[in-house]
């Protein structure tokens, strides 16, 4: 996880809490039973987990409640904006893929950019139940958690939602797009 995170000023917390809240009553089909009140407190128990909400909503992530975690007594917010985050594209899998690709260079990778913002990048799974709540990624595409083997022999996986169907497919991971992008879950 990143160690250079800077606290947010009260008044910003604040702001975020409130987009959060505002988020989290309209999509209240996304986390039934779970109550605001109880998911603020858990929120303030850590700067780095307001750092990386914002970090979340900065991106344009639209982060939001998607399951609570009864074994470990934790929120899992997930990016749910309704394309992989604009704030998040354009950017090859991971960092062995960015210093491989020596000419035209995306600014950074995806699982770069996740540890940064202290968030993990979707696995396939996660990333089938997540396309439970809604629809999401039917005109982008998101890059997902890849197996270690496949990884070895220079591939990635990137999911979408098209014809009502999560496909997953792969690319070399050295390959970026401006329409692709990944999405972060954070336990609270």
């Amino acid at each position: 996880m990143n160690n250079h995170k800077t606290k947010l000023l009260p008044e910003q917390q604040e702001e975020l809490l409130r987009v959060l809240e505002v988020r989290f009553e309209k999509n209240r089909q996304r986390h039934k039973g779970i109550e605001w009140n109880k998911v603020r407190a858990k929120i303030m128990t850590s700067p780095d987990n307001i750092w990386s909400l914002n970090e979340m909503e900065r991106t344009e992530g639209e982060p939001d409640v998607t399951g609570y975690d009864k074994k470990t007594d934790e929120y899992i917010f997930c990016d749910c904006s309704a394309e992989s985050p604009k704030g998040r594209r354009s950017l090859c899998y991971d960092h062995e893929a960015l210093e491989k690709r020596k000419e035209n260079k995306p600014a950074d990778s995806a699982l770069n950019r996740a540890a940064e913002m202290g968030i993990e990048i979707l696995n396939e799974q996660q990333y089938k139940e997540f396309q439970k709540l809604g629809k999401f990624d039917s005109k982008t595409s998101s890059w997902i958690e890849t197996p270690s083997d496949i990884r070895k022999l220079g591939g990635a996986l990137f999911c979408d939602f098209r014809y009502d169907t999560v496909f997953v497919y792969h690319n070399g991971a050295e390959s970026y797009y401006a329409a692709r992008g990944f999405r972060g879950a954070l336990r609270v």
